[in-house]
């Protein structure tokens, strides 16, 4: 853990109030440049962790329409005007990539799309990330000095960044798609879904990757609390979707050490909760775009040309980004699902009811479109 990215962390998180209103300043301050500047068609894409939202993210940030939050943006994303404007102005050379700490083959650098607006997000609703309560948004909550300050923080990033319109990743939105909708009411939403095996292999190793780092340095674990990631380290939490039975379920099984029983339970509870949002809200599933991952990665360009004509962006501008990405895409061949057959049937008892549920979803865009 860089100490200097620490202790910054630690002093936005404790001043994060003034912070708040220096956001409101800057909005002021910059209210000419913004003027003309309206929050259209964002773009949000979101599911469980490690469902493939960070390449996806990285992707579309190549498009010329979209800006997202970078690296750079954290540890103080309140005021995203002055500090992109200072940063163009002061930056010499562009940032060297490294892979991330997550050890998955993605090369970041201070200019890489990252989860930033979940400090915002947390800031404004407490709770937000207490297992012990619900933490779905939906279409009837409501928090008029958060939907300003997010739409004005957005409006800012989009002018400085001379961008159309504004693309983001968050694991979390997957819980809050019916407030986004009511917010952004032409807001697109694409969801990767992971084969559940491969998908819950993938989050266990995650979760034992930054476990161990934590107990190496402890400070890992509070760094990631304050960026808003509680999907792996010490400080795990599960999203309570409202299944109180199922959040017991799961809490229960993790702190038994049932690694596979606790992640395939919250795998299922993820999904279910889509579904059951989508099935009852048709305008919020007319805006969705769920996708399989292993799709995108081995029919690239098909899943792709789905993905820019879900959004409505422009093609052509994208077509070496799209030449580029569709040779890059692979499945991950640096580790290999390796389950007991207890836990495989595991697996198969809690999630695949689901993912077949998930399927009916994602044939019916493919329907659509093919017809």
């Amino acid at each position: 853990m860089p100490g200097g990215l620490y202790w910054q962390s630690r002093f936005f998180n404790s001043t994060s109030g003034f912070w708040r209103w220096m956001g409101d300043l800057e909005t002021k301050a910059v209210a000419d440049e913004i003027e003309s500047v309206t929050v259209e068609s964002p773009v949000y894409v979101t599911s469980l962790a490690r469902a493939g939202t960070t390449i996806v993210t990285e992707m579309l940030e190549s498009h010329p329409a979209l800006t997202c939050h970078h690296y750079s943006d954290f540890p103080n994303p309140w005021t995203p005007f002055w500090r992109n404007y200072l940063l163009q102005k002061s930056r010499r050379e562009p940032p060297v990539p490294s892979v991330r700490a997550h050890r998955d083959r993605i090369m970041v650098s201070q200019d890489s799309p990252e989860a930033v607006e979940e400090v915002l997000w947390m800031a404004f609703f407490e709770n937000l990330h207490d297992p012990s309560r619900i933490n779905v948004l939906d279409g009837n909550d409501g928090h008029k000095r958060f939907d300003k300050f997010y739409t004005d923080h957005i409006r800012k990033l989009l002018a400085v960044r001379k961008a159309k319109r504004y693309l983001a990743k968050g694991n979390y939105n997957i819980s809050r798609l019916a407030y986004l909708q009511r917010l952004f009411s032409n807001a697109r939403f694409l969801v990767p879904i992971r084969q559940p095996e491969h998908h819950i292999a993938s989050l266990i190793k995650q979760h034992t990757l930054f476990s161990r780092a934590s107990k190496l340095d402890p400070r890992v674990g509070k760094q990631l609390g304050m960026s808003g990631h509680f999907e792996f380290g010490p400080d795990r939490r599960q999203v309570n979707f409202g299944d109180q039975e199922a959040n017991t379920a799961i809490e229960s099984a993790w702190q038994k050490g049932n690694e596979v029983e606790g992640w395939a339970r919250y795998w299922a509870a993820t999904y279910q909760f889509l579904c059951t949002q989508l099935e009852s809200h048709q305008e919020l599933s007319d805006q969705c775009l769920l996708f399989r991952y292993e799709d995108l990665c081995a029919q690239s360009e098909a899943v792709i040309d789905q993905i820019l004509d879900h959004c409505d962006l422009d093609k052509a501008s994208f077509s070496d980004s799209r030449k580029h990405f569709s040779s890059r895409l692979t499945l991950p061949d640096y580790y290999k699902p390796e389950f007991t057959s207890a836990e495989q049937i595991e697996i198969e008892q809690h999630c695949h009811p689901v993912y077949r549920r998930l399927e009916q979803h994602i044939r019916q865009f493919e329907n659509h479109t093919s017809g």
